[in-house]
């Protein structure tokens, strides 16, 4: 698979990596700008994308590097292959920086009736903002096959638009050379930190999901559980100044986070910290911990645990399809080639990331390894409303 990327245009959108797409114009309606311009045929009008033979169809991923080559060294290689006439390309939003734009720009191409750009979501806006705004379409198991044995907990969690596609948690890793007992609570975590100066990082929030997980968690150790929910299942920007007294606490921990207050940019960078043997513990995503390991760049050394009261943030990982999109048939395909066991199978093997689908429907060894995973039960993370708003109080108030 061969992989050319256009710059982001004027307005931060949306980086795009592409396979094939005959003209300019094809081009810029796919770098996810989203403008009126539907799919563009080699002749320049519009094509006929009714079917899936012969379809070409964009996947939008807002995440880090480790999903965007999830699609385009894992998924959508195998998914062309078993449909040699599908031509599959990606949008990028590394880090979901733009996912405010991204939702507004999809809201008015939707309300215009107009093709979005991409015909399939990956993003954590799909079952919040983008769910309110009515810009995807209703999904369930009659209209998605590969959802007949997810969890009905998980399906219900993507208000009846999100197809639920992996799942994974972050997880508190450390160095067993160092760290005989790691903590298993948050204010054993807490104090830790501060008795072993430099030993800890995580990353800003701006930049991966593992340091928004630690922020977060540390707020909400200062909020009720009900408010806790409420910012969970809306923007309850109103709730946002309980975040005060954790945010005071951030601050402080900054001096004796690494190097007395650097915050690594991104997942990944906390990883090559924590490999390199330069700090001792930080939290990480599940899938990106486990398949480091697998692949020998996180030594056999380093292990990890999970903390309560509370625990970090974890669920399940949301698909979404447009409305607009004139790629339905076409996207529901491709979402039932995810859910299925191949599919499945290459989300384990690649990222390590829980499966969503009945266990006995996958092969022994991904069904062993995921014995104790259960989507179901994870805690997820805020609204992403309020998660940019934490994001960009956390820039404010903590470095």
């Amino acid at each position: 698979m061969t992989v050319a990327q256009i710059p982001p245009t004027e307005g931060n959108v949306p980086v795009i990596t592409k396979r094939t797409l005959t003209t300019a114009a094809a081009a810029l309606c796919a770098v996810g700008a989203l403008t009126a311009c539907g799919p563009i045929a080699a002749s320049g009008t519009a094509a006929d994308t009714t079917t899936v033979d012969g379809s070409s169809l964009t996947v939008f991923i807002s995440g880090d590097t480790n999903v965007q080559d999830l699609w385009e060294q894992g998924i959508i290689p195998a998914y062309e292959e078993q449909n040699p006439d599908v031509t599959v390309n990606t949008a990028i939003d590394l880090h979901g920086e733009h996912d405010q734009q991204t939702v507004a720009k999809l809201t008015t191409a939707t309300q215009a009736g107009d093709a979005p750009g991409f015909d399939l979501v990956d993003a954590g806006f799909v079952i919040s903002s983008a769910a309110e705004a009515d810009t995807l379409l209703e999904i369930d198991q009659s209209t998605v096959a590969g959802l007949e044995t997810v969890p009905e907990g998980t399906i219900d969690a993507g208000k009846g638009v999100g197809i639920p596609y992996r799942a994974s948690s972050v997880l508190l890793a450390y160095d067993t050379t160092t760290v005989d007992a790691p903590p298993r609570t948050l204010d054993e975590l807490l104090t830790w930190i501060e008795d072993n100066p430099g030993e800890f990082a995580y990353n800003s929030p701006s930049t991966g999901g593992s340091g928004g997980a630690f922020v977060t968690t540390v707020l909400d150790s200062y909020l009720s559980a009900d408010d806790q929910e409420a910012m969970r299942t809306g923007y309850a920007k109103e709730l946002e100044a309980g975040w005060d007294a954790g945010f005071e606490r951030l601050s402080q921990l900054g001096e004796f986070v690494y190097q007395g207050g650097v915050y690594p940019n991104g997942n990944n960078q906390v990883l090559e910290l924590l490999a390199g043997g330069e700090i001792s513990m930080a939290p990480v995503w599940s899938d990106q911990f486990i398949t480091g390991q697998e692949t020998g760049l996180i030594p056999d050394t380093v292990a990890y645990a999970q903390i309560s009261d509370p625990s970090f943030t974890g669920s399940a990982s949301y698909l979404g399809i447009p409305r607009t999109s004139e790629q339905h048939e076409a996207a529901i395909d491709l979402v039932n080639f995810v859910l299925s066991s191949d599919g499945q199978q290459i989300i384990a093997d690649q990222i390590s990331g829980y499966p969503v689908v009945a266990l006995d429907a996958l092969p022994g060894e991904v069904a062993d390894r995921f014995a104790d995973a259960d989507p179901d039960a994870l805690r997820p993370g805020y609204y992403s409303e309020i998660s940019a708003d934490m994001a960009n109080e956390w820039d404010k108030r903590v470095p």
